[in-house]
């Protein structure tokens, strides 16, 4: 079992910045890969950026040059740091981590809006 707990969500104008943090506890040895999702309203979960147990980063292609996505193994801790924001960028956003396929634990989530 992992528990992902999300935070560092908020309200921030257009071409602000944000940092989301992912605490894992739990079985973290077992975690592959820790990863961001989103869900806007009315829309379908997606990928936003994910990162590997070796440290290797990948992104949506809406959010490269914008977003990064860090862990601290040490704090077992996934940071996802969102610069230069857009009012599409406002969504629910998931922290999940992976195990393996069809064992994958995701937080609560935590409110991302972005203003315009």
């Amino acid at each position: 079992q992992v528990q992902p707990v999300e935070s560092g969500g908020g309200l921030v104008q257009a071409g602000g910045s944000l940092r989301l943090s992912c605490a894992a506890s739990g079985s973290i040895f077992s975690i592959a890969v820790m990863g961001w999702y989103r869900q806007a309203p009315g829309k379908q979960r997606e990928l936003v950026a994910g990162i590997s147990r070796g440290g290797r980063p990948t992104y949506a292609e809406s959010v490269k040059g914008r977003f990064t996505i860090s862990r601290d193994n040490a704090k077992n801790t996934v940071y996802l740091q969102m610069n230069s924001l857009k009012p599409e960028d406002t969504a629910v956003y998931y922290c999940n981590a992976y195990v393996t396929y069809d064992n994958d634990y995701w937080g609560q989530g935590t409110q991302v809006t972005v203003s315009s």
